[in-house]
């Protein structure tokens, strides 16, 4: 794992204090921080330093969290904690829907977005598995490990990196049940084995991707109140490219 001197964080806010709060206890921490104050200046930021992280605050005037989190994900994979007032589910739904990796509630202590900035880098330095590269599961589904990629009837799709690590935790387990506690403490962390909404939440999100019908599904099976399992292929599939 890269350590935190070599990681450059990015904070967005409009206000000077938060940003002085958070840059103080990051650079603390030993990360390198640049920052900016609105939406569009986030964007050139995103573009010319290319962060490993950003922290994204979500009420701001003109262009609000949201709006530039749309924008980034048009430019860049780079994984994005909102930051907000806000607690309703909705709001945290939203964010993780246009592809937030995390959501923290202010005020929060410098020990809490310490370890949710930790969990974030750790979901997407994910190592790729010592197996063969592309993992074919049938005829309509493999798995490019490599590239952290699903192969669905032939068309590639991109995995995000919570998506990857979720579908990595599932396949290295096919066949047994795993539970809701289980996957949220290897995927998100242990702090967040209670939260059954957020897997639900990208549970679905994979089945958009990997199944030809998501509500009648063929590879990831519902163990209603317990957790989930993924079918139970045959290893003898797996192939090489």
């Amino acid at each position: 794992m890269v350590s935190a001197e070599e990681k450059l964080i990015l904070i967005v806010d409009d206000e000077p204090r938060m940003i002085k709060f958070i840059r103080l206890n990051l650079e603390l921490e030993g990360y390198r921080v640049v920052e900016a104050s609105d939406g569009l200046k986030a964007l050139k930021k995103v573009r010319e330093e290319l962060p490993d992280l950003v922290l994204l605050d979500v009420m701001m005037p003109e262009m609000d969290g949201f709006e530039t989190l749309e924008r980034i994900r048009e430019v860049s994979n780079v994984p994005v904690i909102m930051l907000t007032v806000k607690a309703e589910e909705k709001d945290k739904v939203h964010g993780l829907e246009l592809g937030a990796d995390d959501y923290v509630t202010k005020p929060f202590s410098p020990r809490e977005l310490s370890s949710r900035i930790k969990a974030v880098l750790r979901r997407t330095e994910m190592p790729t598995p010592v197996e063969k590269t592309v993992l074919k599961i049938d005829d309509e589904l493999s798995i490019d490990f490599n590239r952290r990629e699903v192969i669905v009837r032939g068309e590639r799709l991109k995995l995000r990196p919570t998506e990857y690590r979720l579908l990595y935790h599932l396949v290295n387990n096919a066949g047994w049940l795993m539970t809701h506690e289980t996957l949220l403490s290897k995927v998100w962390g242990y702090a967040y084995r209670d939260d059954t909404h957020l897997l639900r939440l990208y549970i679905t999100y994979l089945r958009q991707k990997i199944e030809p019908d998501p509500s009648n599904p063929r590879y990831i099976f519902t163990e209603r109140g317990v957790g989930y399992r993924f079918l139970d292929f045959k290893r003898d599939n797996c192939s090489g490219e």
